[in-house]
């Protein structure tokens, strides 16, 4: 999903120069994260796996597992806020170091995570590769504006997201087709009528865990409904490399070539 966001940006952006479409600057990395950590998103919503998440049988995931997930994880969350932070405060002590060696490098590591993630991270923040690429320094940051313009987006948005056409339709005016012709603060901003900040997401982790799961349950039962197959007008092949994985024409469907 988080690869079809970008996709799905990248294609729907209708300017008359490729450069306010193109992957480089002057895209903005926190830009071009948010859509493809909006589609990411998705994929935990109880609507979306009772529709998608199904077996070769065609049964929908349970809700119990569905809320078995969210109460694994859902009082935790605050913890990938804060091993995002911890990267750009890495990687700025790093700039501003004025004796670099390994040995200060790892102990700089370490001070970062015991300040921000509370103690040594599971994933040590040396093992994170956009800090070794140069493609990708600097880049961390781009995640937490990201997740900050999803958060509010989906806020917006509000329960009903999940194959409402009038989402894709309010992401393609606002979000896509303007690609670098607008600022990505400017782009949020006109979405969602309020200035870019991290209220939703602080909200968004601050739900109670039984609220939340009540509230999953309604979308998992809302969703449970008899869908028409989606018709693209197009023909559908998933390829790699040589090999067909599926077909349209010879599956029968979108959702069957799915």
């Amino acid at each position: 999903m988080h690869e079809a966001g970008h996709a799905a940006h990248f294609a729907n952006v209708a300017q008359e120069s490729p450069l306010f479409a193109q992957e480089r600057a002057p895209t903005s990395i926190a830009y071009a994260e948010t859509q493809a950590m909006f589609l990411d998103s998705l994929v935990s919503d109880a609507s979306w796996r009772c529709r998608y998440a199904l077996n070769a049988s065609g049964e929908r995931l349970p809700f119990a597992l569905h809320e078995a997930d969210l109460r694994s994880r859902h009082p935790y969350q605050v913890f990938q806020l804060r091993a995002l932070l911890a990267v750009p405060y890495f990687e700025k002590a790093l700039y501003e170091h004025a004796d670099l060696t390994p040995e200060s490098i790892i102990a700089l590591a370490d001070q970062v995570e015991h300040d921000i993630v509370g103690g040594l991270a599971p994933r040590p923040l040396l093992s994170v590769p956009h800090i070794l690429r140069d493609e990708s320094s600097c880049y961390y940051h781009g995640y937490v504006l990201a997740e900050m313009a999803v958060q509010q987006t989906r806020r917006h948005f509000g329960s009903s997201i999940v194959d409402n056409p009038s989402v894709g339709e309010a992401l393609t005016q606002a979000y896509w087709r303007p690609g670098n012709t607008a600022d990505f603060f400017e782009l949020v901003e006109k979405l969602t009528h309020e200035p870019l900040s991290g209220n939703a997401w602080i909200s968004s982790l601050n739900r109670d865990v039984d609220e939340l799961v009540a509230s999953e349950r309604r979308a998992y039962d809302d969703a449970i409904v008899t869908r028409e197959d989606v018709d693209l007008d197009m023909r559908i092949r998933i390829v790699d490399g040589d090999d067909v994985i599926a077909d349209s024409d010879e599956c029968g469907s979108f959702l069957a070539t799915c």
